[in-house]
């Protein structure tokens, strides 16, 4: 009954379906491998102390930045120099911008430090010298931006002085020596006051990309169930297939329907 399993046409058949169950169950599984490692990558993350509650620790041990660096306090020691104003950033809940100073290292390398926020457009609000002379700052590491980060702004076209994404590969243009791969945010801003009355507020360290349950983490879950679901359509039709062959055979062998008419079914179903 089952010898048509034999012919060429249902050779390809059975190919098709042993190359594409496979095939599914390994993506199914991969897409289900990434969503247990962003879980696992959340749990790290929460069980990690506050940034201010860790002590602070030379830049360069904590270079290159990853899930475990991020957010830790950093510290280096430089002359502050060229400015740039990072506009479009909110913070509770209000637009505002950034105000950045690259802090030139004994080595020649800047490292591009977060002085603070202020509300409003840049060029339209007054912004507090940075200190003068050799400083030292502490502040919390963070990785480059790139164009997944919320508030980065890709459509270029900004005025002189503004930068649309906190990056190395965006400031090595704008500065005549080399960048830091990463950035920090201070958190003690030596600003007396609100930012209301100009004074720059800190801004929060954020949890490195990837770390947390977001929109892509039940994504990678719902593309691993999509998978599975490729995988048993594919082999419930190849069973239907099956069926109706066998049942198509059985009928011409019982004399219920001419053999003409069988395989003219079986090739329409």
């Amino acid at each position: 009954m089952y010898r048509f399993l034999l012919t060429p046409r249902w050779w390809g058949i059975n190919l098709f379906a042993v190359l594409a169950i496979p095939l599914c169950v390994f993506m199914g599984t991969w897409q289900l491998g990434r969503f247990e490692d962003r879980v696992q990558s959340h749990e790290q993350a929460a069980k990690q102390p506050a940034p201010g509650a860790r002590a602070a620790k030379p830049l360069d041990d904590l270079l290159p930045v990853d899930t475990v660096t991020s957010g830790r306090p950093a510290t280096a020691t430089g002359r502050y120099a060229d400015q740039f104003l990072v506009p479009g950033r909110e913070l509770d809940d209000k637009s505002g911008f950034y105000v950045l100073n690259m802090l030139r290292t004994d080595d020649g390398k800047a490292l591009p430090v977060v002085r603070g926020w202020l509300p409003g457009r840049p060029g339209h609000t007054p912004v507090p010298a940075a200190p003068a002379g050799e400083v030292t700052v502490t502040g919390d590491l963070q990785a480059s931006e790139n164009t997944g980060t919320d508030g980065v702004d890709t459509a270029g076209g900004l005025p002189d002085g503004q930068l649309g994404m906190i990056s190395a590969a965006s400031l090595v243009n704008l500065v005549p020596y080399d960048v830091y791969d990463a950035w920090v945010t201070l958190q003690d801003t030596d600003s007396d006051g609100d930012a209301e009355d100009g004074a720059l507020r800190p801004v929060p360290a954020v949890a490195p990309q990837g770390s947390g349950l977001d929109l892509k983490a039940f994504q990678n879950l719902g593309y691993t169930g999509e998978w599975f679901v490729f995988a048993a359509f594919v082999l419930f039709m190849w069973f239907r297939l099956v069926r109706r062959e066998a049942e198509a055979a059985r009928d011409v062998r019982l004399g219920l329907v001419p053999d003409t008419d069988a395989d003219a079914g079986t090739r329409t179903a």
